[in-house]
């Protein structure tokens, strides 16, 4: 027996077995085929490791990663192949399309599409792309409303960068433009709203907002925007009708998903904020910083306390100015405004627009950043910057004589009522910036600056659809209701002429 094994010892030979890419590719296929794609992407990810410039195996791991949901990582992985592996390899367009249609990218979808037809019309996966094309096309000429209105999209685009960084006149007017060429582009309806809703004329964009509906009867952003209206202005009986309408819609474009997300975040109903933009999160959506704020707001306030931080490291990767607007810090006066940002009152005085160029330097006086802003080098080079407002910089630096002394000492009456500034606030000081640039180009004094406060606070309230009287605000600055009459027809009549 010792002797046989001892033969055995001598005379057998020890067979390595290294496992190649082929190999475990070939597990993979099995694996896929039985469906189980963990398994399959295990071990094809595997090969891919082994073999790594393939195209064969990327584009297989594309397919099963497309079964699991990842459609990002497949993408990543389809246009290595094309842009580095393989060009001819053109049934990536088609699996490219398949992705964008899931993830609701139907722009880039029919970009994939129609490239993988036009390349190869007897391809095998042909007809399953033109039924892809007929889906994409469903009762709209999507050539024109994708290709035919770059113009438009690019519009669109810098005048949600507007509406994001504060600057309401410019945005209205360039949205203006927009809805002026393309009377049914219901988005830039949605936002020309939002910036008259901001600017304090809630009765505007509320008008716009039931325009759209009738004319566009279900418009989710503009259901949402109605939602947000209500809320910033306190109609609760309007609040809790339309939260009940949002609630039973279930979209199943990303961009609908996110909007209907963000809206939830911030009117607090963070369960429903959380299912939508954690769902996004999941399928490989990256949204921009304002996806990934509410994103994390809604996790903080549903107890995933680790994972809003995780997120919120990538909302100071994208807009460093955020910094202190964290969901945790939310009871720290820091956290509350526009003034403790140096980031936001930078790109206020980069506007084009005079009224918010000072609104950015009374911002920074509140803060007691005005040093900081006015020695710095973005400061000196900022080539927008008049008279007007260098003057402003040095009265508040060095005490000199000005008449913008008035124009500070009425802004701080109003702060005293209105702070921390907003969104919503930004509106009253922006008009009284706008009413004074006018003002000044005549020889009026502003003697009565309790008078001129709150007259300003009234029309401002006024255009903001609140409910108040002028007996109210005189008693608020201890004047008599005619004197605020008497200023808020000035008023007015300024306001008038700076639009």
């Amino acid at each position: 027996m010792v002797k046989d094994a001892k033969a055995r010892l001598n005379t057998g030979k020890i067979l390595s077995f290294i496992p190649t890419g082929e190999y475990y590719f070939t597990k993979g296929i099995k694996a896929y085929h039985r469906r189980d794609f963990k398994k399959a992407k295990k071990y094809i990810e595997r090969a891919m490791q082994l073999e790594p410039g393939e195209p064969m195996i990327t584009c297989q791991l594309a397919i099963v990663l497309t079964e699991l949901g990842e459609f990002d990582y497949s993408n990543r992985l389809l246009h290595l192949i094309l842009e580095d592996l393989d060009e001819e390899m053109v049934e990536c367009h088609y699996f490219l399309a398949n992705n964008y249609a899931h993830m609701g990218f139907f722009k880039d979808a029919y970009h994939h599409a129609k490239i993988y037809i036009e390349i190869d019309p007897n391809g095998d996966f042909f007809e399953d792309t033109m039924d892809l094309l007929d889906l994409l096309t469903f009762e709209s000429d999507i050539e024109e409303e994708l290709y035919g209105q770059d113009d438009l999209i690019v519009k669109q685009e810098q005048a949600r960068d507007l509406l994001e960084s504060g600057y309401f006149p410019k945005a209205i007017e360039l949205l203006n433009d927009v809805v002026e060429e393309y009377p049914e582009y219901w988005s830039a309806y949605n936002n020309l709203a939002l910036a008259y809703f901001y600017l304090g004329k809630a009765k505007k964009a509320d008008g716009i907002l039931n325009d759209v509906l009738e004319r566009n009867p279900g418009n989710l952003h503009a259901l949402c925007n109605k939602l947000v209206f209500a809320h910033y202005q306190g109609k609760s009986r309007n609040i809790k009708s339309m939260k009940e309408t949002l609630k039973k819609i279930q979209p199943i474009i990303t961009d609908h998903q996110f909007k209907l997300g963000a809206t939830f975040a911030l009117v607090g109903e963070y369960e429903l904020a959380y299912f939508w933009l954690k769902k996004l999160y999941k399928n490989g959506f990256e949204g921009d910083g304002p996806f990934y704020y509410w994103l994390s707001h809604s996790a903080y306030y549903t107890g995933y306390e680790n994972f809003a931080k995780t997120i919120w490291k990538t909302v100071l990767e994208i807009s460093p100015d955020k910094e202190g607007y964290e969901p945790w810090n939310v009871d720290q006066p820091q956290a509350n405004g526009f003034e403790d940002h140096s980031g936001s009152i930078f790109q206020k005085l980069e506007s084009d627009y005079i009224e918010e160029r000072l609104f950015a330097i009374f911002l920074a006086s509140v803060s007691g950043k005005i040093d900081e802003i006015s020695t710095s080098k973005r400061f000196y080079q900022n080539q927008k910057l008049t008279k007007m407002e260098k003057e402003y910089v040095s009265l508040l630096k060095s005490g000199m004589p000005s008449s913008l002394k008035d124009a500070q000492e009425i802004a701080e009456m109003l702060y005293q009522k209105h702070h921390p500034i907003g969104t919503i606030e930004s509106g009253l000081y922006l008009m009284w910036f706008a009413v004074f640039v006018e003002m000044s180009k005549s020889s009026i004094r502003l003697n009565n600056k309790q008078a001129w406060a709150g007259a300003m606070e009234y029309v401002w309230y006024k255009t903001s659809n609140e409910k108040v009287s002028q007996q109210e605000v005189a008693n608020r600055y201890g004047l008599s209701s005619a004197t605020i009459g008497k200023y808020v027809k000035i008023v007015n009549n300024y306001l008038h002429l700076s639009r």
